[in-house]
């Protein structure tokens, strides 16, 4: 049989590429079959994908669609605090802001990602096991289904940073949620819980994931029943807010993080999966998927382009604002912005120092 890999000496090493052997419906590991898990493995930067991982995440997924033994591809994220918070600040501000040409090509393997997921021949599960925010939200819709642990955090950041999460979101998130909630989550960045995201039609499954003195609890951080805001509408899977919110913060540090049930939950989707036609079950795939590639691919490009310009202005102050700045400082100042543009300021160095003087002063630093 010929090779089809891309590449005959594919060796990840900012990725992990296991295959684990597939189940069967007894829990017995099926003799040469297994389910190729692809975890990005920077959990230092809440696995925030590097040029050098994205490069190494579309390979092993070529590599897992033309295994032939592989039933299912898992992609998720090392440690327990997130799958993935999209692309990596320190690169972006340090490398890519104001160079929109760089951040063109970037883009490109951006795109090749997120079309790696989507043409991928074998079934591709996200694995959540903590939060899904910016291109992270966006690499996960990708993917086939979701099943997250219930501590984890779905939502944008787009807009607040200096960008527009046309890297998949616009497309894929009026598909899972509709119209008018994709839009109130695209413009103002809130984040979601996976309760939330769960009932608004986003994953495929969610499962607790913390345990206080050896029992399983739901996220505590969360309503957990359907309620009333203040509008007298229902809601579900809202965060808590006020004093509840801060007597949740204290149950929850007194829980460990478990994520056997989220493991158990996925290998049974695979094993589900294993129960099909290959080849039936990858034209069913392939005819679901058509309904984001619709989308997908008549605007990537375009949103490419835009988002290498938007290097020279907003993405420019936003990055850097945000990769810069302490746990107070992460957004410019927005009236000032809105103000001086008002006025007729021209973008410059200037105008980023006046909106986040921190990130223009230790971006000037760094430059030296």
């Amino acid at each position: 049989m010929k090779d089809h890999n891309l590449t005959a000496t594919f060796v990840p090493r900012h990725i992990l590429v296991e295959r684990k052997a597939a189940r069967d419906r007894a829990g017995k590991p099926v003799a040469g079959l297994h389910n190729v898990w692809i975890t990005l493995n920077n959990p230092d930067e809440l696995n925030a994908y590097t040029t050098e991982m994205i490069k190494e995440i579309i390979l092993a997924l070529r590599e897992a669609s033309s295994d032939r033994a592989a039933v299912c591809v898992v992609l998720t994220g090392a440690g327990t605090r997130a799958f993935c918070t999209g692309g990596n600040t320190r690169e972006y501000a340090e490398l890519y802001a104001g160079a929109p040409q760089e951040y063109r090509q970037y883009m490109r393997l951006f795109n090749d990602m997120v079309s790696a997921v989507l043409a991928c021949d074998k079934p591709v599960l996200c694995r959540v096991n903590g939060m899904r925010v910016g291109g992270g939200q966006e690499i996960g819709m990708a993917c086939d289904f979701s099943i997250a642990s219930d501590l984890a955090v779905f939502g944008q950041a787009g807009p607040r940073h200096g960008s527009a999460p046309d890297g998949g979101s616009t497309d894929f998130l009026p598909l899972f949620v509709g119209m008018e909630r994709a839009m109130y989550s695209g413009t103002l960045c809130e984040p979601w819980s996976a309760h939330k995201f769960y009932w608004l039609g986003g994953l495929t499954e969610i499962v607790p994931a913390a345990r206080l003195e050896g029992a399983w609890v739901p996220n505590p951080l969360v309503a957990s029943e359907r309620t009333l805001d203040e509008y007298g509408r229902f809601v579900f899977g809202d965060f808590k807010t006020g004093a509840a919110k801060e007597d949740a913060k204290k149950t929850l540090a007194r829980c460990t993080v478990d994520l056997s049930l989220l493991d158990e939950a996925v290998e049974k989707l695979c094993t589900q999966l294993l129960y099909t036609m290959p080849d039936c079950l990858t034209k069913t795939i392939e005819s679901l998927r058509k309904h984001k590639l619709e989308h997908w691919d008549r605007n990537k490009e375009a949103n490419r382009a835009w988002l290498a310009l938007n290097m020279m202005t907003e993405a420019n102050a936003g990055f850097r604002a945000f990769h810069y700045g302490d746990r107070d400082h992460r957004e410019a100042d927005f009236i000032k912005l809105r103000q001086r543009l008002a006025e007729g300021a021209r973008w410059s160095e200037e105008l980023i120092a006046e909106i986040a003087p921190w990130a223009a002063k230790v971006s000037a630093g760094a430059a030296k």
